[in-house]
């Protein structure tokens, strides 16, 4: 099995992991024909699945994955009911996080609420905004729970990269406080190696 490097992150959740960093190193080598800047980067296993997953869309890397996710939450033992994956930004298909969080659900025998949490603010993508502050008035009120059917409820909130945790926050906030929820265990599968 591939080697991971699980890490706590905190935030307004009862507990939260990721399983590793998304990238080791990115050094500018140069420019290509049309001036777009190219980067030699380094990724640990579970973040190149991850950016194969993504963006070379390498269904082999899903299962690993998921194979890799499900013996880490086992392992963990969050008491929890439900998966619920995080929003996507963008509404596209496929969607890796929602597949990789039906997946994971599949194989820890766990329902999955895709939709449970619904962006009802168009929110730009915030992977090019830094400052975690202006990501936090971002989403300010960007979230709605669909009904109050997790009332009490332990919820396990699930994303594929946790980068300041601004989004996993307000969307934990809203499980609360909307949704009732008695706990959320935040978990993605990786990190950046700065809160930026």
């Amino acid at each position: 099995m591939v080697a991971t490097n699980p890490m706590k992150i905190t935030g307004g959740w009862r507990e939260g992991y990721v399983l590793d960093y998304h990238t080791l190193s990115s050094d500018f080598i140069g420019s290509d024909e049309f001036g777009n800047p190219m980067f030699d980067t380094k990724r640990p296993a579970v973040g190149e699945l991850l950016y194969q997953l993504k963006y070379k869309r390498k269904t082999e890397a899903l299962e690993a994955l998921v194979e890799l996710a499900a013996a880490f939450v086992r392992k963990w033992s969050p008491s929890v009911d439900v998966i619920v994956p995080v929003p996507p930004t963008r509404v596209r298909r496929p969607q890796p996080v929602i597949e990789l969080a039906t997946s994971l659900g599949k194989n820890l025998g766990l329902p999955v609420l895709e939709g449970f949490v619904r962006n009802v603010k168009n929110t730009k993508e915030l992977k090019n905004v830094f400052d975690y502050n202006e990501r936090l008035k971002l989403l300010e009120g960007a979230y709605k729970v669909r009904d109050q059917s997790l009332r009490g409820k332990s919820v396990l909130l699930f994303d594929d990269l946790f980068r300041s945790g601004a989004t996993l926050n307000a969307v934990t906030e809203v499980l609360y406080k909307q949704g009732g929820c008695l706990s959320v265990y935040a978990f993605a599968l990786t990190r950046t190696r700065t809160a930026s």
